[in-house]
């Protein structure tokens, strides 16, 4: 069963044919891809968690022709929605969109050997208990050397770093207590507990943050 999410969550409206459109992505791809550059494998198999509308994966399938990418999100609608981004873009370097429901334990024997994984703006709107079983699974995912980055807004040290932030994590919140805003701190340690080596973390546009770590087991 779906989360409750505020109104001011996962906005996404329709477009033509099949494809949404997220403002936020529209907002955040061109800084997305720049720390994406320095920091993302240049080849190797890609798999993006929770892909949304698809207008990421469009870009990062064009950013990245090396890569090849597999999109995948939990909501059939928006699957749809990434094919046709993909096939408008005539990326023949990103995969039809799967289903995956990245906060269930099992998946990452089942897409193990990623040189790379991505996610964006999922983390405030799952559970603490869920972004540890995805971490872990990402863990077990990742090839030797593979790379997870994970994006979004987050407290620092447990302080909330601006009014919107406030407001957009009281929202959460609100809407259900096991969601919002997760510790910078937190995601340090359950990346370490996943076996997973951190090696940047990077200060994004609009206070979010973007968190990079290795598979050196």
């Amino acid at each position: 069963m779906a989360r409750p999410l505020p109104p001011s969550a996962s906005v996404a409206h329709a477009q033509e044919g099949a494809k949404l459109f997220a403002p936020s992505a529209e907002r955040n791809t061109s800084a997305l891809l720049d720390m994406m550059r320095a920091h993302a494998p240049e080849t190797g198999q890609a798999l993006e968690i929770a892909s949304g509308t698809g207008q990421h994966i469009a870009a990062l399938g064009a950013a990245f022709p090396r890569l090849h990418w597999q999109p995948s999100d939990v909501e059939a609608a928006r699957n749809a929605s990434i094919d046709a981004y993909v096939a408008q873009a005539g990326l023949r370097n990103v995969a039809c969109a799967i289903t995956l429901n990245a906060t269930v334990s099992g998946w990452g024997m089942q897409h193990g050997g990623q040189d790379l994984i991505t996610l964006a703006n999922l983390l405030h709107l799952i559970s603490a208990p869920e972004v540890k079983t995805l971490i872990r699974e990402a863990a077990v995912a990742l090839a030797p050397s593979g790379t997870l980055i994970l994006y979004g807004p987050f407290m620092r040290a447990g302080v909330l770093v601006s009014d919107g932030d406030k407001r957009f994590h009281a929202e959460l919140s609100g809407a259900d207590p096991a969601i919002g805003y997760k510790d910078d701190l937190d995601i340090l340690r359950w990346l370490s507990d996943a076996g997973l080596t951190h090696t940047h973390t990077i200060d994004m546009p609009a206070n979010n943050l973007a968190f990079v770590a290795r598979n050196l087991c």
